[in-house]
């Protein structure tokens, strides 16, 4: 190994890297074989076993993070290591599953010398190569062929863009299926329940303080006796309501301000000073869509309200934090 370069310029190399990968990436939807890619997606989508995905070394750390993606997307699926399934492993393979199989080279000593024994145990083996020509493009009853240009290391040898090649087409594989199964953001939110993404589709009445918990008081109470109520209930406002229907609120700051413009808040009521345009969302609105509105409106709460338009509660942006959402 040479001596090390005291100056070497590592950003001027990962430029490199970026456009040497950016522009074989760029060519693989002209590259591949659509018809075949259709077939490859179908035989998925109406596969009725278990989903496996099989690979070793970068490949097969591509076959796991594809794995997760597809199970995370609908199309549930389970990693199987090369390095494992001749020691035990090949036994959860049943005549009804699908095995897709990960190897750029399609020549790897591994997945060979155990295919023979794969294919008698699935219904199909389906294979993702860079060598349509390979041992495993042809042992497979579909066989996706990505080409690249060149790895992005320069001597050509270490998995970089053939990888990132992989990495991308199970990405695709993973959105073309969740498309065709209509996979929608609820079903997104129950496979993700301890994830933030996940919980942006959890619903507003999912983590609303309920009505019965915000303090309510008469248009005509003094702004001095609202003080109390907004300060024990640690919510920040108080709705304000006439004959028993909401007509608006008034918060912590309202009465910042009125105590700024020196009112006399032992005589002056709420119906002189509250909120009239409150903001609210639907009980049902996932809470992506309230994080948007208090951004948009620049608010930290939203009256929640059900279907018949009666308020049932509160969300603020206080507990969208504290559930670690945003």
């Amino acid at each position: 190994m040479d001596k090390q370069n005291l100056n070497f310029n590592f950003f001027k190399s990962a430029k490199n890297t970026f456009k040497k990968e950016i522009n074989s990436l760029s060519k693989i939807p002209f590259d591949l074989d659509s018809k075949n890619y259709n077939k490859f997606c179908q035989e998925i989508l109406d596969n009725k076993g278990n989903l496996f995905l099989m690979g070793i070394g970068k490949s097969g750390n591509i076959a796991e993070k594809v794995c997760s993606t597809l199970s995370s997307t609908g199309t549930p699926a389970i990693y199987i290591s090369a390095a494992e399934a001749s020691h035990g492993d090949l036994g959860v393979l049943t005549k009804k599953d699908l095995l897709i199989i990960f190897s750029f080279s399609g020549e790897t000593e591994e997945i060979l010398k155990i295919l023979p024994t794969c294919a008698k145990k699935v219904k199909k083996i389906l294979s993702i190569t860079g060598n349509k020509t390979s041992t495993l493009a042809n042992n497979a009853k579909i066989s996706i062929d990505l080409k690249i240009d060149e790895e992005a290391c320069p001597m050509d040898l270490a998995p970089t863009t053939s990888s990132t090649s992989m990495l991308l087409l199970g990405d695709a594989i993973a959105i073309s299926l969740l498309e065709a199964k209509n996979f929608s953001p609820k079903d997104f939110a129950e496979n993700h329940p301890g994830g933030s993404l996940g919980k942006k589709f959890f619903k507003a009445k999912d983590l609303m303080v309920q009505k019965k918990d915000i303090p309510s008081l008469a248009e005509n109470t003094k702004i001095s006796d609202a003080i109390y109520p907004i300060s024990s209930a640690g919510l920040g406002l108080t709705m304000i309501n006439k004959n028993n229907k909401i007509t608006g609120i008034f918060t912590d700051g309202d009465l910042r301000r009125c105590l700024e413009k020196k009112i006399d808040i032992s005589k002056i009521t709420l119906a002189k000073v509250m909120t009239r345009d409150f903001k609210f969302i639907n009980e049902n609105e996932f809470l992506s869509k309230a994080i948007s509105q208090m951004e948009r409106y620049k608010v930290f709460s939203l009256l929640v309200k059900n279907t018949n338009g009666r308020v049932i509660g509160l969300l603020r942006m206080h507990d969208l934090l504290k559930a670690k959402i945003i």
